[in-house]
């Protein structure tokens, strides 16, 4: 299996793959985690997405928000992977990429994050520290805050 990963700013993006971007991540939190939410909330066109095809099919998205768009510090969010490939691997190597992209465009810099709870192990295989903030629940999903020191 060979994914190919892009970076790209939302303004570089074609219109097909924002339109892949926004099928993705609603056929993974709308649609399996039975969460119905606003998506496109305007973070987007500040974002880079990061993305990773696999025969011509987006597989794994994530973004990247600049330090004063969802947080004080760069953040992370949206971070997805088609039921097709998880088990696989894409997952992690989808979270290597987009630390690499982040250090690659802001360098070594703070990221916080809002993870869904379940997942708080999986963000600490990559420096990711839950903050003191109290377990929270967002859309219904009990989220934590947690920090990458940079």
């Amino acid at each position: 299996m060979h994914i190919t990963w892009q970076c790209k700013k939302f303004r570089d993006m074609s219109a097909g793959e924002m339109h892949s971007v926004l099928a993705l991540r609603a056929a993974v939190f709308v649609v399996e985690q039975k969460c119905p939410y606003q998506d496109p909330d305007y973070k987007d066109e500040h974002s880079l997405h990061v993305m990773g095809w696999l025969d011509g099919e987006l597989v794994a998205v994530s973004r990247i928000l600049p330090e004063g768009v969802s947080y004080d510090e760069v953040s992370i969010g949206r971070v997805a992977t088609s039921a097709t490939v998880r088990g696989t691997g894409a997952g992690l190597i989808l979270m290597d990429k987009t630390m690499k992209y982040i250090e690659d465009h802001f360098g070594k810099v703070p990221v916080r994050i809002s993870a869904q709870s379940y997942l708080k192990k999986y963000y600490e295989k990559y420096g990711f520290q839950r903050s003191e903030k109290e377990e929270y629940l967002e859309d219904d999903i009990p989220h934590l805050d947690m920090l990458y020191r940079g």
